[in-house]
């Protein structure tokens, strides 16, 4: 897919006039701008995952379980941080989803909405923060919003870019009743 694209690339850019065969910075340049579009989508992933995870519906803990394994390393360390004090930890992709599922049970409803993200590539590991928005609907009505930063180390695998560090740091949490 990669290879399609970079030719598909060259060959848009080559038409605008623009150097494009054999010009190594320009490749280099697509080739970042897809390995950037691929880190980032493994927060997407993840914020798909946990919605799904927190259904409380066999099925759909599974197919976000099978998410976890294609965004996270076997080896993953993940926790989360709220007051400079770690709170929930876990390391791979199964003790997280036994994580998410125990504190995502008092909850009807998720919604992990996902922000500004900042990549930062160095050869086959990159750094990533994305902002999060999270609503968690308990089943009185009350809306549970959580914000926070999510800090991921990122590395490139045989299966492609897997998060192998995630540090998700509390901004701010307060609740709401939209519904009766």
């Amino acid at each position: 897919m990669k290879a399609f694209l970079l030719a598909l690339g060259l060959t848009v850019m080559s038409t605008l006039s623009l150097p494009a065969t054999g010009d190594t910075n320009v490749q280099d340049t697509m080739l970042e701008t897809i390995d950037r579009q691929d880190i980032e989508y493994l927060r997407r992933l993840y914020g798909k995952a946990t919605d799904l995870i927190g259904t409380g519906n066999a099925g759909d803990l599974e197919a976000g379980r099978a998410i976890y394994h294609r965004i996270f390393t076997p080896d993953a360390e993940i926790r989360t941080i709220a007051d400079g004090k770690i709170g929930l930890t876990a390391t791979g992709p199964d003790g997280w989803v036994d994580v998410v599922e125990e504190a995502l049970s008092v909850y009807v409803s998720t919604q992990h909405l996902i922000g500004t993200q900042l990549v930062d590539i160095n050869g086959d590991e990159a750094h990533m923060e994305s902002y999060l928005n999270a609503w968690h609907e308990r089943p009185t009505g009350v809306t549970y919003i959580f914000i926070g930063t999510y800090e991921d180390k990122v590395r490139k695998t045989e299966t492609g870019w897997q998060i192998y560090d995630m540090t998700l740091h509390q901004v701010s949490s307060g609740e709401v009743k939209i519904r009766e």
